[in-house]
């Protein structure tokens, strides 16, 4: 970890407010994706295919890599990060 958050900064309420963001930021990614991508008001509309996003900057790089260590996000290479899907519950 760097000198830049030490590591009681990590605290699980942080993390849990670091994901909320990231979950954000990737929903309002896809919304936007989807609305650009063509199609009349009458068509079925597409879903986005974006599935990695760059986190948000509000907070550094150690929580991200923290939530990867979690299992919580997956590395998707070029500074980019993927949730990790849960396998459903049947």
């Amino acid at each position: 970890m760097s000198d830049d958050v030490p590591a009681d900064a990590l605290t699980p309420a942080y993390l849990k407010q670091a994901m909320k963001a990231f979950k954000k930021r990737l929903k309002l990614t896809q919304l936007d994706e989807e609305s650009s991508l063509g199609g009349g008001p009458f068509s079925g509309g597409r879903s986005s295919g974006i599935v990695a996003i760059q986190p948000p900057n509000q907070y550094p790089r150690e929580v991200w890599e923290k939530l990867v260590e979690m299992g919580k996000l997956r590395r998707a290479g070029s500074g980019l990060y993927e949730l990790v899907r849960e396998p459903n519950a049947r």
